[in-house]
């Protein structure tokens, strides 16, 4: 059974890797995957909650900081304790767009730490679902294109992922409930 379930996700990994590739795609990918490409997003975005969010949207910066270093570290946590090999390390004709990364590939922290993130604001912010979800899913993707990742890399990061941001969109819910509350009461 395990080799059939590795041979669909090796057949899924080179569909994308070698099937459908092309110099836009690379470049795309290679794009989306740059954690410093979403540098300025990211500050754009925490402004916005910062000034215009209110207290709910200043709760979320502070909380997603939380969000993403625990998302970030239970990947890390099962990267080490599973050390399963990249397939750019692994096999011989993986298409290297942008290099092989160390490290190991189960679970894609790009894949937990999006899908956490989308998760959590989704839980709070339902309305931006498609944006969140879309661009999520592009990353984790674009992991699978690059060679860096498997496909089963992708569904256990986004499974992790959107766990940890569904607990923690919940708590943070929970906490405005909570402030609110007391707001109530203290006037």
């Amino acid at each position: 059974m395990t080799q059939f379930l590795y041979s669909i996700d090796l057949a899924i990994f080179y569909f994308f890797n070698h099937t459908i590739a092309t110099g836009f795609l690379d470049k795309f990918f290679s794009i989306i995957t740059d954690v410093h490409s979403w540098y300025i997003a990211y500050l754009i975005l925490i402004g916005i909650l910062l000034t215009k969010g209110g207290k709910k949207g200043r709760i979320a910066v502070l909380v997603l900081i939380f969000v993403i270093l625990v998302s970030d570290q239970c990947g890390n946590l099962i990267k080490h304790a599973l050390e399963r090999v990249r397939p750019c390390n692994a096999l011989d004709d993986v298409r290297r767009v942008i290099g092989c990364a160390g490290g190991y590939s189960f679970p894609s922290n790009h894949a937990v730490n999006n899908f956490a993130a989308a998760f959590f604001f989704y839980k709070l912010y339902p309305s931006l679902k498609y944006p969140l979800f879309i661009t999520a899913f592009l990353v984790a993707l674009s992991r699978i294109y690059l060679g860096v990742h498997y496909p089963s890399d992708m569904l256990g990061g986004i499974i992790l992922g959107s766990s940890i941001g569904y607990l923690f969109g919940l708590g943070t819910i929970k906490l405005n409930e909570f402030i609110a509350q007391k707001n109530i009461t203290n006037k």
